[in-house]
């Protein structure tokens, strides 16, 4: 199991395109699981909605979309 360094607060999938809160992680999140090569670390929520189309994870954030 990788354990994922938490740089900020919000972790955007680019390959998935959803969003997590990290400081509300949830075991369903799989946080460790999401390579790194699709990681992208946010300060802000509305910053990543502005970079990508972000959903966000039901497991941290809720008002998922899918």
């Amino acid at each position: 199991m990788v354990v994922i360094q938490k740089v900020k607060r919000y972790l955007g999938n680019v390959n998935t395109l959803e969003v997590h809160d990290v400081f509300n992680e949830q075991v369903n999140c799989q946080l460790d699981e999401i390579l790194a090569e699709h990681r992208r670390w946010y300060d802000t929520f509305a910053g990543a909605k502005a970079d990508q189309d972000y959903d966000t994870c039901y497991w941290c954030i809720g008002s998922s979309q899918r």
